[in-house]
Formats: C-alpha cells, sequence, structure tokens
C-alpha cells in the first residue's frame, strides 16, 4: 500500500506516520506539508508545499497511491470563524478534490473528533465545520472514505504536540492518560492505536464510514 500523508509533524500525523514506516503493508510513505519532519527511512519521501488550496504544482508527485491519511487540524479556540473555516474546511476539501482525480481508487481517511455534528445545525461552531467536512468528504468518489473520530489521544514513542503547554499537560496527566486508555476505550486512545487503526481500515476497509474511539480501539 502506497500512502499519502498530511499533517506529518502534528502529534496525530507524527503517530501514523510512524505506525506507517513500521507496517510491512505499507510499501511507500509520502509526506506533504509545510516544513520538514527531521525523519529519514528508506521508505519515506517528503514534498514541501506552501499554498494548501493550490496542489497543481505538485499534481505529478501525488498520482499513484492507494490512501490518504489526512491528518491535518487547528483548535478553533481563539480563532476566527472564516479562518477555522477555512484551515478546516477549504484546505481539506482542496486536497481531496486533487487527489480523488488523480487517483480514483484511493481510500480517504479523515481524523475530525467526537461531537463532530454531522446535522450542520447544532450550536457548537468547530463541530458544525467538522460536519460539513465528513459530509462533503463522503459525497466524493473515492474508493472508500473514512471518518475517524478520536476523544482523547495519549502520545506514545517520543510523539508531542507543538504547543508546549499541551505537552506540558501529557507529562503531568501520563498516568491517569495511560489508566483511561486501558479502562475507557470510548473516551481515549493512543497514538499508537489510532495510527495502526487508520492503516488496517485503509487496507482492509470497515463496515461504517464513521469511526468513534470505541470502533478505533476495537479494529
Amino acid at each position: 500500500m502506497k500512502v499519502i500523508l498530511f499533517g506529518a509533524t502534528g502529534m496525530v500525523g507524527q503517530g501514523v506516520l510512524r505506525e506507517c514506516l513500521l507496517d510491512a503493508s505499507v510499501e511507500r510513505v509520502l509526506v506533504v506539508g509545510r516544513s520538514p519532519t527531521g525523519q529519514q527511512h528508506a521508505k519515506l519521501r517528503e514534498v514541501l508545499h506552501k499554498d494548501f488550496t493550490d496542489f497543481s504544482a505538485i499534481e505529478s508527485d501525488l498520482a499513484g497511491y492507494d490512501a490518504c491519511f489526512f491528518c491535518l487540524g487547528v483548535s478553533s479556540v481563539g480563532m476566527d470563524a472564516e479562518r477555522y473555516r477555512h484551515l478546516t474546511y477549504d484546505v481539506t476539501m482542496a486536497a481531496a478534490n486533487t487527489l480523488v482525480r488523480l487517483n480514483p481508487g484511493i481510500v480517504f481517511t479523515y481524523v475530525t473528533g467526537r461531537s463532530t455534528d454531522s446535522t450542520e445545525q447544532g450550536p457548537v461552531r468547530w463541530a458544525r465545520v467538522k460536519g460539513k467536512t465528513e459530509n462533503d468528504l463522503l459525497k466524493l468518489p473515492f474508493k472508500a472514505a473514512y471518518m475517524f473520530r478520536p476523544a482523547g489521544i495519549q502520545p506514545l514513542h517520543g510523539v508531542r504536540s507543538k504547543t508546549g503547554w499541551v505537552n506540558a499537560i501529557y507529562v503531568v496527566a501520563a498516568p491517569l492518560l495511560s489508566y483511561l486508555a486501558r479502562t475507557s476505550p470510548k473516551f481515549m486512545t493512543t497514538s499508537e492505536q489510532l495510527g495502526r487503526a487508520m492503516i488496517k481500515v485503509a487496507r482492509d476497509g470497515y463496515p461504517k464510514p464513521v469511526l468513534e474511539s470505541e470502533d478505533i480501539n476495537a479494529v
């Protein structure tokens, strides 16, 4: 399986990249990002790109892939509504529309979050935007598309958030997160389990298009 990964420098993407490089069924990994990951591996290739609403300059690099793991995401806290919508919806759909045109048989896996609003009518802005993104991705003619909605994620194996205070919280809360990951699959998963589940679902399929935390942990 040849995969494209977006968001490899974020916490979720770091975990997914690690599992892709370890998994024997993943033959090649193309990371598309604005900054390098700093990693080197025989099956890893990176393409740096600045404009995530227009991929025309790198289309030749994006063809010939079986799966996309889209792990880009930003927090809505303190962000202007239009800016959040642009970074969440517009960027995702630009990548998705490009990939489905270049790779008609591709499987697209999108990381959203628990409480995403599929009705697009609820009171929470981020949940509505995520819901619209999910809904519109599911309308595209991919081979298959899966929406991953983890709740809490325990970072493992050196995976770190790019935000310093978030890392500090994870360090302090590590014992609790580890306990919850073992005992509360509805509310907690790990970066390792999330990455493995995304690979397995992209490779083997899944009975439904939306996976909550308990589904991710059960894969």
